[in-house]
């Protein structure tokens, strides 16, 4: 049995918006490397990094302080999306898609 890449969805849409970003234009990889490692440091995550939610927790920082730095997102902005998604899913049936 094949065993997934990533261990959440949310995992793998981080992943690939970050990608999709960087390709599109918006900030280059070497850009992204640095910001993450700041995350990683931040989040203090000096153990073995496994791409469980601790690892993509840092990713999504990252994400949202490079779309800070690049003016691309306001972290206000952020935060509603954020609180929008979050009282979408509380709100919605389970099973049923968000």
């Amino acid at each position: 049995m094949i065993e997934p890449v990533f261990s959440a969805p949310w995992h793998a849409q981080v992943f690939a918006l970050t990608v999709h970003l960087s390709e599109a234009g918006h900030f280059t990889w070497p850009e992204w490397t640095e910001k993450f490692g700041e995350a990683l440091q931040r989040h203090g995550l000096a153990k073995e990094l496994d791409g469980g939610d601790d690892y993509f927790e840092a990713w999504l920082d990252a994400l949202e302080g490079m779309l800070a730095l690049k003016q691309a997102a306001s972290p206000d902005s952020v935060d509603k999306v954020s609180l929008a998604w979050r009282d979408a899913y509380l709100s919605t049936p389970h099973g049923m898609p968000v």
